[in-house]
């Protein structure tokens, strides 16, 4: 299953720059070693803004929930991290649906 997730990430007062990248950090070595093996199909960084946006390949939306949960970003400062999930659905199937529902249409009338 597909999902696309896009993270925006806040942090406390009492935290420094130094803090937060130092966070980052292992959370982009977390990423980019999931990429690597197939789990994020890909992502980006927003210039100018602490948002990330990836697109992830997961059995089920159980196991995302799991794989969020263990992230550095959300084990270390999660009550700053907002993410908004939604689940994608391959444009090639949805192309397949719609020709076949047409098919079926004109064969029905």
């Amino acid at each position: 299953m597909l999902y696309h997730l896009d993270f925006q990430v806040e942090y406390a007062a009492d935290m420094s720059q130094q803090d937060l990248l130092t966070i980052w950090k292992e959370e982009a070595d977390t990423a980019l070693a999931a990429k690597q093996n197939g789990t994020i199909v890909d992502l980006w960084k927003c210039v100018g803004m602490r948002r990330v946006i990836a697109i992830v390949d997961v059995p089920s939306p159980d196991i995302l929930d799991q794989i969020l949960l263990d992230l550095p970003v959300m084990k270390k400062m999660g009550q700053y991290v907002h993410v908004e999930v939604v689940s994608l659905r391959r444009y090639e199937d949805f192309a397949t649906d719609v020709s076949d529902r047409l098919d079926s249409t004109k064969t029905n009338t």
